[in-house]
């Protein structure tokens, strides 16, 4: 059976680019006469070539534009060069900035430290000054000759005052403590028990040791005995 050839369409606009006018009907099914490559040849020869009309180049790419884009992109350059040695410029001001900060940070702190060790010093001599008087005092307290263990014990006494006198002007002061008031925690500490009939269980029976304040703060606990009955 021979193969039909399209007909030329008749005054007929063309088909838009991408677009096929006609749809070819090949019926495979039926062996065509003679070769398959001159039948593909044949229908291909019922079909107009458009040809794709050429496209407007960018005016960046015209010989013309050249001149111009040239100098547009020298003043970018020069910009960009203006901007990189602005930020050297910024780049060294804070390089130098810094050193200066680190430099004097490290005086500061170099200050500080002899601050501090002169006032430990300073606070060292005060305390010393202090309790030099009450040295004092046991050394006449010594060399000196009583009548009686009572006039030893008034002069030992004197120089107790003097020493707590010198530890309140320090800020330092004595646990208002006595035997017989209820045992504290959180000011004593419990080194044994007794057991004293005469005084209520859980009080305080005799002080080993005396508590202190430094600044209305604990500096150090009282050492007690506490009665159990």
């Amino acid at each position: 059976m021979p193969i039909e050839t399209p007909r030329e369409p008749d005054a007929q606009p063309a088909a838009p680019i991408g677009e096929v006018e006609d749809m070819v009907d090949l019926n495979l099914d039926e062996t065509p006469d003679g070769d398959l490559q001159s039948v593909a040849d044949e229908v291909a020869s019922g079909y107009h070539t458009q040809v794709v009309p050429e496209m407007d180049l960018p005016d960046l790419l015209q010989p013309e534009a050249a001149p111009e884009t040239r100098v547009d992109l020298e003043s970018a350059l020069t910009e960009a060069e203006g901007q990189m040695e602005e930020l050297l410029r910024r780049e060294a001001e804070l390089m130098d900035q810094q050193r200066r900060l680190a430099a004097d940070f490290n005086n500061f702190r170099n200050r500080v430290q002899r601050d501090i060790s002169l006032s430990v010093e300073q606070a060292e001599r005060k305390i010393l000054l202090e309790f030099l008087p009450v040295l004092d005092n046991f050394d006449r307290g010594l060399s000196a000759t009583y009548l009686d263990v009572e006039s030893f014990r008034s002069g030992v006494e004197l120089i107790q005052r003097q020493f707590l006198e010198a530890l309140r002007r320090l800020h330092v002061e004595a646990l208002p403590l006595q035997v017989g008031e209820p045992f504290d925690a959180l000011h004593a500490e419990a080194l044994t028990t007794f057991t004293d009939p005469g005084l209520p269980d859980g009080a305080v029976a005799a002080i080993y040791e005396r508590g202190f304040n430094l600044r209305g703060q604990l500096l150090r606990a009282a050492r007690v005995v506490v009665n159990r009955l």
